[in-house]
C-alpha cells in the first residue's frame, strides 16, 4: 500500500500567498478555480468489488450504524455490537473507566473490547471499528505520554523532517493504546491572534502550512498498514483560521481566490500525501465581495462534495466535528439530513447517537436522504478501513500495543523544543547563562507548571484541572534548570517578593497564559490582546525583580503572539517559548551555554500594539515573520515603543 511521496512546489502567486503540491495541475494556481487533483492511488478493482458486495448485503440500520460515531463515555462495547457502530472516539478528558491515570495497557484493553464487540454483530460480514482520538501534540489524552510543542512552536522550527518524525512517534504512541485514527494535522492558516486556536496553526504563511501538513500526514500514516501507522485527518476544512475578528466557529469573510490560494493550501498537499479522512470545520464562509454566503461548512454541498470529493479528487471519508451538525440551520444534535446530503460521511454525535440513528433511518425512509448517499458514505468508510488494514488484523496485533515505553518520545520532543523557541531580545549578551557562575533566581507561576507549559489539549480538553503529577513524565523549566545547574544553584520564588535579587547572577522569569482550547481561548473584540493585561501577575513578578542588581531573562509561554512590549522592556533577554510541551529540558538546553543555539524563527508576525492582531494593512508589527536572534547572530533590541494600551480596541 504505497502512497506517493512528493516535495512541495511553492508557487509564489498573489503576493506570496499561493502554494501548490507537485501534482497533475492543468495550470498553476492563480485563484481562478480550485485545482483539479487526482487521488494519489488508483482505486483497486478487487477492493471496490469487495466493498460493493458488503454494502449490498447491509440493512439500512447497519449502514446508519456505520456512519455514526459516539464518544466512549456514552456507549458500551455491547451497544457497539447491537447498533452496528462504525466508529468511536475519545474526546478530551475521556479515559478508560474515566481514570486520568489509566495505563497504556488499560487503554489497549478497552480498545480490544470495542474491536471484539464490533466483530460479534449479526452482520453477514462483520465490519471492524475505527477509533479516533485528538492526538494533536503527541498522544495528549494519555498520562505518561510525551507531549510535543504545539503547532505554533513547531512552525518556528521551519523543519519539515522534524514534523514527519514527530508524526511517526505520535502514531506509535497512539498504536500503543490500540487506537488507529488521529484527528490531525490542523491545516488552518491563522490570521487573527484573537482566535483561541491560534496555537494549532503552524503559521500565517500558507506555504509552511502546506509543507508541514504533508509531512505530518506522511509521518502519521506511513504505508497505512504497518505496526506503527494510523489514519490521519486533514482539518478543519476549510477557512477555520480566517474567521472574522478571530471568533472560533465564526464566519470566514474571504474571496473565492483567497480560499483557493490561502486557506486551501494545506489541503492540496495533505491530499497529495494520501490523507484518508477530512474533518469539516465549524466555521462558515461568506464571500462578501461577491455577495455570496456559502454558509456553514458542515452543510455546504458545494465545498464538501463538489470541491473536495469532486474537483480535489478525495476518495476517503469526511467526518463532522463534535456535534457540528447542530450548527447547520434547521438541524439539531441528533438530526441533520442537510449535512449528510452535503457530503458528511461519518457523523460525530458523542452523546445523542441513539436518537441520531433513529432519526436518520426515518429520514432515509421518508426520502429526505437518498439511499445512494448513505451507500456512498458507507463505501468511503469501508474503503479507509480496508486501506488501513483493519479488515486484516486487529489493532492489538501491533508490536507496540500495550507497551508503556512506546509513549515515551522525550529525546525527540526535547529536540523539537530547542528548535521551536525564538529569541526576541538578548541585549549585552545576557544569554547564554553561564554554568558555575553563581546562583540563578527563578520567578513566575509558570516556571513550575506543566499545565501552562503544555497548554490546551493536554490530558483534558481545555488542558485545565491538571497537576504536574498528572503528566507522569517530562519536566518543568524549573526542574530542568535544577537538573542542569544543580538544585543548590537554583532558587524559586513564584512572585519574586522579599528576595535579594542582587545576590544572584541572573534571574529567569517564566510567564505564561493559563491553558485553553477551542472557543474558551478567544480574546473577544474589543478587548486588547496584551499579555500583561490578561495576566497581570506576570507583570507584577517581572517588576519585582527587574533593575534590582541582576540581569533578567524572560521566558513567555503563549498560544499566540500577543502585545508584550512592556514585558520585553523590563527584560534584558526575552524568549518566545510558545507552548513547548512536557520537555522543559529542551528550553534549558538553549538558555544555558554549551552545545545548542537558538535557531527558531517566528512563523507569525509579533504585534507592536495591543490592538494589532494580524498582519493586514494597518496592523503594527514589532517583529516580522521570520525574525529570530541567535548567539551566532546577535542584535541589540533595546527599548521598544510602548504605546498606551487602550481600554478597548476600535
Amino acid at each position: 500500500m504505497t502512497f506517493r511521496k512528493t516535495k512541495l512546489l511553492p508557487l509564489l502567486l498573489l503576493a506570496g500567498c499561493a502554494v501548490a503540491p507537485m501534482t497533475d495541475f492543468a495550470r498553476p494556481l492563480d485563484g481562478s478555480d480550485w485545482p483539479a487533483l487526482q487521488a494519489p492511488r488508483a482505486p483497486d478493482a478487487a477492493t471496490e468489488s469487495r466493498i460493493a458486495g458488503i454494502v449490498s448485503g447491509m440493512t439500512l440500520a447497519q449502514k446508519v450504524g456505520q456512519i455514526t460515531q459516539p464518544d466512549v463515555r456514552y456507549i458500551t462495547p455491547d451497544e457497539v455490537r447491537r447498533y452496528y457502530i462504525g466508529s468511536v472516539l475519545n474526546g478530551g478528558g475521556a479515559w478508560p473507566a474515566m481514570n486520568k491515570h489509566a495505563t497504556v495497557a488499560e487503554w489497549a484493553t478497552l480498545s480490544d473490547r470495542f474491536h471484539d464487540a464490533a466483530l460479534q454483530s449479526d452482520m453477514t460480514t462483520p465490519i471492524p471499528l475505527i477509533w479516533g482520538t485528538d492526538a494533536v501534540h503527541g498522544h495528549n489524552n494519555v498520562s505518561g505520554a510525551t507531549l510535543f510543542p504545539h503547532n505554533i512552536g513547531l512552525g518556528a522550527a521551519h523543519d519539515a523532517d522534524l514534523i514527519e518524525r514527530i508524526g511517526r512517534a505520535t502514531a506509535r504512541q497512539v498504536r500503543a493504546t490500540g487506537i488507529t485514527w488521529v484527528f490531525a494535522p490542523t491545516l488552518a492558516v491563522g490570521e487573527n491572534r484573537r482566535w483561541g486556536r491560534t496555537y494549532e496553526s503552524y503559521s500565517s504563511d500558507p506555504r509552511l502550512v502546506a509543507e508541514y501538513g504533508a509531512a505530518l500526514v506522511r509521518g502519521l500514516q506511513g504505508r497505512l498498514t504497518g505496526d506503527g501507522d494510523v489514519v490521519a485527518t486533514a482539518k478543519h476544512y476549510m477557512g477555520d483560521g480566517g474567521t472574522y475578528q478571530g471568533v472560533d466557529q465564526g464566519e470566514t469573510r474571504a474571496t473565492r481566490a483567497e480560499m483557493i490560494t490561502r486557506h486551501g493550501a494545506g489541503y492540496y498537499t495533505a491530499l497529495d500525501a494520501g490523507v484518508q479522512t477530512v474533518m469539516a470545520s465549524y466555521s462558515s464562509w461568506n464571500d462578501v465581495q461577491a455577495g455570496r454566503d456559502y454558509g456553514k461548512m458542515h452543510g455546504s454541498r458545494e465545498m464538501l462534495t463538489e470541491v473536495l470529493k469532486g474537483r480535489l479528487g478525495f476518495d476517503g471519508f469526511v467526518v463532522s466535528d463534535w456535534n457540528g451538525i447542530e450548527q447547520v440551520p434547521g438541524c439539531s444534535k441528533s438530526r441533520c439530513p442537510q449535512a449528510i446530503n452535503a457530503g458528511i460521511d461519518m457523523v460525530m454525535v458523542p452523546e445523542d447517537w441513539r436518537a441520531f440513528i433513529q432519526n436518520t433511518i426515518e429520514d432515509v425512509e421518508a426520502g429526505r436522504i437518498p439511499m445512494a448517499r448513505i451507500d456512498d458514505a458507507v463505501t468511503r468508510i469501508l474503503r479507509v478501513k480496508m486501506r488501513s488494514g483493519l479488515f486484516d488484523r486487529a489493532p492489538s496485533d501491533s508490536r507496540f500495543n500495550g507497551r508503556q515505553e512506546t509513549v515515551n518520545a522525550a529525546e525527540l520532543a526535547r529536540e523539537a523544543v530547542r528548535k521551536s523557541v525564538v529569541l526576541l531580545k538578548n541585549d549585552d549578551g545576557v544569554l547564554p547563562l553561564k554554568r558555575g557562575q553563581g546562583r540563578v533566581l527563578v520567578v513566575g507561576d509558570s516556571a513550575d507548571s506543566l499545565s501552562n507549559q503544555t497548554g490546551g489539549w493536554s490530558l483534558t480538553w481545555q488542558g485545565t484541572e491538571n497537576s504536574n503529577g498528572d503528566f507522569a513524565t517530562g519536566a518543568t523549566l524549573l526542574e530542568a534548570l535544577k537538573a542542569q545547574l544543580g538544585a543548590e544553584n537554583v532558587i524559586y520564588s513564584p512572585d519574586g517578593s522579599g528576595v535579594d535579587v542582587g545576590a544572584f547572577s541572573a534571574v529567569v522569569v517564566v510567564m505564561g497564559e493559563t491553558p485553553y482550547a477551542e472557543y474558551n481561548g478567544d480574546v473577544r473584540f474589543p478587548t486588547p490582546v496584551q499579555h500583561s493585561r490578561l495576566h497581570p501577575r506576570d507583570l507584577a513578578a517581572l517588576r519585582a525583580v527587574f533593575g534590582k542588581g541582576a540581569p533578567v531573562v524572560s521566558v513567555l509561554y503563549s498560544g499566540r503572539p500577543a502585545y508584550a512590549n512592556d514585558l520585553i522592556n523590563l527584560s534584558d533577554a526575552f524568549v518566545a517559548a510558545f507552548l513547548p510541551g512536557t520537555e522543559g529540558a529542551g528550553l534549558a538546553d538553549v538558555l544555558l551555554g554549551g552545545r545548542f543555539d537558538f535557531t527558531g524563527r517566528l512563523s507569525f508576525a509579533w504585534p507592536g500594539s495591543a490592538c494589532s492582531t494580524g498582519e493586514a494593512a494597518g496592523d503594527v508589527v514589532q517583529f516580522p515573520r521570520g525574525y529570530g536572534l541567535s548567539y551566532a547572530r546577535p542584535a541589540h533590541t533595546g527599548e521598544l515603543p510602548l504605546p498606551t494600551p487602550p481600554q478597548t480596541c476600535d
